[in-house]
């Protein structure tokens, strides 16, 4: 399956950068990287939303894809601690997601964000306080869900 998503996702890269390539000379911008994220995120969306409508797409469901704990929370490992986070990360709003992301991993700043995502700059901090706040209250329910897992299993 992670074979399958990575190609898909390779996919989604390639068609973002030949949408980008055919639209590079209107480009009449100050901030490239915010105008190709621009492209990239629309291509993205534009193929979970084909993805949806296609019938082989099972839908995601908590109480089937959880996944038991293996340590306690004490003893977590780095790639615990990875998976963990992957987990929360996936359980919130893609608005959210997507901040997070561009702020937190791609280092992007306020006003990178604002241009990439079009919104206004106070928009996006509030929107990336939210999401940090979401994200806590993610971890903590995937990590005690995944410990009563594992007392009751």
């Amino acid at each position: 399956m992670d074979r399958q998503k990575d190609q898909d996702a390779q996919d989604v890269v390639q068609e973002a950068y030949a949408r980008a390539l055919k639209g590079f000379s209107g480009f009449r911008g100050d901030n490239p990287r915010a105008w190709l994220l621009t492209i990239v995120r629309n291509t993205a969306y534009s193929w979970i939303k084909k993805q949806l409508n296609d019938e082989k797409l099972i839908p995601f469901d908590e109480r089937t894809h959880a996944m038991p704990v293996e340590v306690v929370p004490s003893e977590l490992s780095q790639e615990r601690r990875r998976q963990l986070l992957e987990k929360a990360l996936n359980r919130l709003p893609a608005k959210s997601r997507e901040v997070l992301v561009l702020f937190e991993i791609e280092r992007s700043s306020y006003k990178e964000i604002a241009a990439t995502l079009n919104l206004r700059l106070g928009t996006v901090m509030s929107r990336l306080n939210r999401a940090r706040r979401r994200l806590q209250q993610e971890i903590t329910q995937v990590r005690d869900g995944e410990i009563e897992e594992e007392l009751l299993g």
